[in-house]
């Protein structure tokens, strides 16, 4: 398919600056791929889409301040934004502007840290080394700003650091919020527990790949950047206990889909891991682990709107895309959400 074909139309106004006061109170659509059905909902309904034995997995990655904004030792302003760490305290980062930084420049940041420039790369990116007076990751943490996504048209806030992270992040390393989590509070995670439902973490650190645009016409030829990813013993355990049952496996997010469909398509079950998800969801994939999906609305014409796609049916899943415009949910991070069963 052409990524054409996953194009919409959206009204500025629709994009989410910021979060609603309470997380729980987003709006959620449901939607049905049995009978190509959707229905209009509140997030906090979610356990009641849930049954006796499903699993819930998520992500419990946590964002860190990525955006760092330095000088040069001419005074002119630079922004890195770290993508990976490849080596320790060496990170490939998106550098802006790019054209003033040569090799062996440094960039200093605020608190004593600084970046060596050792390589530009394609894309407007760089591969830094950096040092500070203490722990590197602690100084970035000190410093850095929040990632926030270019479609949200302001500064971030104090605020950003809380609410740009779910209740049970834990795992430092994500450059982008796992988003579909934003919702959840911990009652709503007491209701679907006591449903009946078990619930289980695991990691992937959401990366650029996540977000890199698609630069070509037909999905072929368009590959997701491999993202790291972690599954524990116990998450092993239980989502093959859930497999072995009959038991219906629910993602949160397309992060958690990712890392679920690399993982048991590798090896044709769940086995605890530290792997890299390299797989590439498009039409055509055929789901073996995930059996429901909740998931925030994504980009026009993203790798995120092709894996939500897949997984629902391009042209149910475009006509709830068209219905959500209308009825004016809000749309991408701090956005709205859906539920696919």
């Amino acid at each position: 398919m052409l990524i054409s074909e996953f194009d919409f139309q959206l009204p500025q106004e629709l994009i989410a600056q910021s979060p609603l006061g309470d997380r729980d109170a987003s709006r959620m659509l449901v939607v049905n791929r049995s009978d190509n059905s959707f229905a209009d909902h509140l997030f906090h309904d979610l356990p009641q889409q849930l049954a006796a034995g499903d699993v819930l997995v998520l992500n419990n990655t946590k964002v860190f301040p990525a955006r760092l904004n330095g000088n040069l030792e001419t005074g002119a302003s630079i922004e890195l934004f770290l993508i990976d760490e490849t080596d320790e305290n060496v990170w490939t980062a998106l550098a802006r502007p790019g054209r003033r930084l040569k090799l062996g420049k440094v960039v200093r940041f605020a608190g004593g840290l600084s970046a060596r420039i050792l390589e530009k790369l394609d894309d407007g990116r760089v591969s830094v080394k950096f040092e500070a007076n203490e722990a590197v990751f602690d100084a970035i943490e000190k410093v850095g700003a929040t990632p926030l996504p270019p479609y949200i048209n302001r500064g971030t806030i104090d605020d950003d650091r809380v609410r740009y992270q779910t209740v049970y992040a834990s795992r430092r390393g994500a450059i982008a919020a796992p988003t579909a989590g934003l919702h959840f509070t911990p009652e709503v995670l007491d209701a679907v527990r006591s449903r009946g439902v078990e619930i289980v973490e695991i990691t992937l650190h959401v990366g650029y790949g996540t977000f890199e645009p698609v630069r070509v016409d037909d999905l072929d030829d368009h590959n997701v950047m491999a993202e790291r990813y972690e599954v524990s013993e116990r998450a092993a355990e239980t989502l093959n206990s859930a497999m072995a049952g009959s038991h219906r496996i629910v993602a949160v997010g397309t992060t958690t889909t990712r890392a679920l469909e690399s993982s048991f398509s590798r090896h044709g079950q769940f086995v605890p891991e530290h792997s890299l998800a390299d797989l590439t969801i498009r039409p055509g994939y055929r789901f073996v682990a995930v059996g429901a999906l909740l998931t925030n609305f994504h980009l026009p014409k993203s790798s995120l709107l092709v894996l939500v796609s897949t997984f629902g049916g391009h042209e149910l899943i475009m006509n709830s895309y068209r219905h959500a415009v209308d009825a004016r949910y809000r749309f991408y991070s701090y956005g709205d959400c859906m539920f696919i069963s």
